[in-house]
């Protein structure tokens, strides 16, 4: 038997408009499809319905599981504190999804 396992990652992700005036977090164990899918507003939802197509912050955790748990966390944060997060990584609220594709 393969002792080798695959491991899966789980990444959250926060997707904001061109005003940085809405957040969106949201967790995925694919990244680029994720993202791609909110820009090209292939599900109706939240994130299309707002124009939430630039993605402002993003974590790679090593688990879909530990990603779910962090994503958790970060919605009862207050909006402040997502504010300074994102600012941390990207002061200036550019669209990373330029640097995944």
């Amino acid at each position: 038997m393969n002792s080798y396992k695959h491991r899966k990652y789980g990444y959250i992700y926060i997707m904001t408009n061109k005003w940085n005036t809405i957040i969106y977090i949201g967790v995925t164990n694919n990244l680029i499809r994720r993202v791609g899918e909110h820009k090209s507003r292939l599900t109706k939802g939240f994130c299309s319905k707002y124009g939430l197509t630039k993605l402002v912050y993003y974590e790679q955790s090593e688990s879909i599981i530990t990603a779910i748990d962090r994503e958790k966390q970060l919605k009862n944060w207050r909006r402040k504190w997502k504010q300074e997060l994102i600012t941390s990584i990207n002061p200036a609220w550019d669209d990373l999804s330029e640097n995944i594709f």
